[in-house]
């Protein structure tokens, strides 16, 4: 209850990603967790079905009622949707959250394959959103989508750093290695690679999700980014290791956000 996060995102009614994945992991590393909704995507672990819209109004009066009565400590963002959602975000956060911190995953395409960030949003998001945040999250795909044309992965990670945000962990989950590496690089020089061994597993729905929520969590109670990064990286390595022989659902199921209890 001392440590409260929120999270800006989408809707997953299979429990596995979205705002149901960020209070999970909220909860489980020890933090209060508070949600607006940004988009209804009907969805379950074989892929996302239909997505619908959230009026505007309906997402800035959630926004308003948060914080008239609960100041985060720190804010994840997740799946935006449209140009007009992520211009509202960016526009109350610049007015209502200038020293809270922000952890953006620019969540693109569900791990389906379905998109959830459409097009024409890229750009807003490029230019409205990510220059306010304290860090982003990109997978290789979203990072590519974000700066085109650029493929070495360090290369790219100093070029989404660019774009404004104070830092930028560019995760490696769609590497063809044995290796699950992330790279962490700020805006005051610092690079570090975050290395892990890959679990191969089909349950990976919510991967992103969780990990954003999971640095969200530690900057909220009192970590440094870097300190964040690696504490989120070990509790994602251990509830993806935890879920990896069983499944919930007949497509890529979740992990197990509470496999300390």
């Amino acid at each position: 209850m001392k440590y409260k996060c929120l999270s800006i995102a989408g809707f997953d009614g299979s429990g596995g990603a979205g705002i149901q994945a960020d209070l999970k992991t909220f909860s489980a590393l020890g933090c209060y967790g508070m949600t607006v909704l940004t988009a209804l995507p009907v969805q379950n672990t074989c892929g996302v079905r239909a997505c619908y819209d959230i009026p505007l109004e309906a997402i800035k009066a959630q926004l308003e009622a948060i914080f008239d009565d609960i100041t985060p400590d720190c804010i994840k963002i997740g799946m935006l949707f449209s140009t007009s959602i992520v211009e509202l975000v960016a526009e109350f956060l610049s007015t209502n959250a200038p020293h809270i911190p922000i952890i953006l995953d620019p969540v693109m395409v569900a791990k389906s394959g379905d998109p959830l960030l459409l097009p024409e949003a890229v750009t807003a998001l490029k230019e409205k959103l990510i220059p306010l945040v304290t860090l982003i999250t990109p997978n290789l795909p979203e990072a590519m989508a974000l700066m085109p044309d650029i493929t070495d992965e360090r290369a790219l990670a100093e070029a989404l750093l660019t774009l404004g945000p104070k830092a930028v962990l560019l995760k490696g989950g769609h590497g063809a290695t044995d290796m699950s590496n992330d790279i962490f690089i700020d805006n005051t020089g610092r690079y570090q690679v975050l290395e892990a061994k890959r679990i191969v597993s089909k349950n990976t729905h919510g991967t992103g999700c969780t990990l954003s929520a999971a640095i969200c969590a530690e900057v909220a109670k009192g970590a440094n980014l870097v300190e964040a990064c690696q504490t989120a990286k070990a509790y994602l390595y251990q509830a993806m290791l935890a879920s990896k022989d069983f499944s919930v659902g007949k497509g890529q199921g979740p992990v197990n956000h509470f496999y300390a209890w």
